[in-house]
């Protein structure tokens, strides 16, 4: 199985493009001299930064505290912009401040770059000019948080192999089938299909396979409708217990499943369904999207 390390290395190239895109995009702003990148790492508790004006030909990384007191790291915390001249940003941010001493920075903006509901990192400019920092302005700072957001999590998402077979790396005594479902909801019908065939094949009763499906159904339509984009649906028949997860694309403005607040909030039909049918369901965020599981008990 392909570990975190082994994912980040693999993605590793894809996030230095999407940066070097990002400079370019960013750089052609009125008034930018600077511009300086942080992608979310190790759970939140630090940051990859990079730069602009950074020596080399390639993308150069360091990692800095998340809970450093400056206005890119305060951005990514909070989720909000920091914005403002560098004047008016003293009192906060006196050190940070004082370091743009003798440099062209007049104002500075934070912001964060978001996707389906969470801040994958920020970006930060520097103007060598004042700023309005009004609504207009601000409302394209947040769109471009949200366009590199989108570019990002594409970056980190691991390529995925489209099957319907069964796994050949079904853990110990477990029967594995995968498979794939495109931004549609009329795929849907082809998820429920797809599960039948498998629970049939695996001698799974129908009164179970019933449940499955509908719970299935919900979960596909769920992550077709939230995510904007296909997802994977994973079937495991292991020791009496079938579980299946489905894996969305990560690639919508909003989570699929709820607020990281509150990791027990059910949102909308679909998942109070599932609630009261399965044995037990829960989902993870994972590097390439949300992850969406129930399990039954099979007799």
């Amino acid at each position: 199985m392909e570990s975190a390390a082994d994912r980040a290395t693999a993605t590793a190239p894809r996030v230095a493009a999407w940066a070097e895109d990002a400079f370019t995009l960013l750089a052609e702003l009125p008034a930018v001299h600077r511009v300086g990148l942080a992608v979310v790492e190790g759970g939140g508790r630090r940051l990859r930064f990079t730069a602009s004006d950074r020596d080399g030909s390639t993308v150069s990384w360091c990692d800095v505290d998340a809970y450093d007191d400056v206005p890119l790291n305060v951005a990514v915390r909070g989720g909000r912009p920091v914005v403002g001249a560098v004047a008016d940003l003293a009192e906060r941010f006196t050190e940070y401040a004082g370091r743009q001493d003798g440099t062209p920075t007049d104002a500075v903006a934070a912001v964060p770059i978001v996707c389906a509901g969470r801040v994958l990192g920020g970006y930060v400019l520097y103007f060598d000019a004042l700023q309005p920092f009004d609504r207009r302005q601000h409302g394209l700072l947040a769109r471009l948080g949200r366009e590199l957001g989108a570019a990002l999590r594409r970056a980190q998402r691991p390529t995925r192999s489209r099957t319907t077979r069964e796994a050949v790396d079904a853990p110990g005594n477990a029967r594995v089938a995968v498979h794939e479902v495109p931004a549609d909801l009329a795929a849907v019908s082809a998820a429920r299909q797809f599960l039948r065939r498998t629970l049939a094949g695996w001698d799974v009763s129908e009164e179970c396979a019933d449940i499955a499906t509908l719970c299935l159904s919900e979960l596909v339509t769920n992550a077709v409708i939230h995510s904007h984009g296909g997802c994977t649906v994973r079937v495991v028949l292991q020791d009496g217990t079938l579980t299946a997860t489905v894996l969305d694309s990560g690639v919508s403005g909003t989570a699929a499943v709820g607020a990281l607040e509150d990791p027990l909030q059910v949102h909308g039909r679909g998942l109070q369904l599932v609630e009261a049918l399965a044995a037990r369901w829960g989902y993870e965020l994972e590097g390439d999207g949300t992850a969406v599981w129930f399990a039954l008990d099979v007799d």
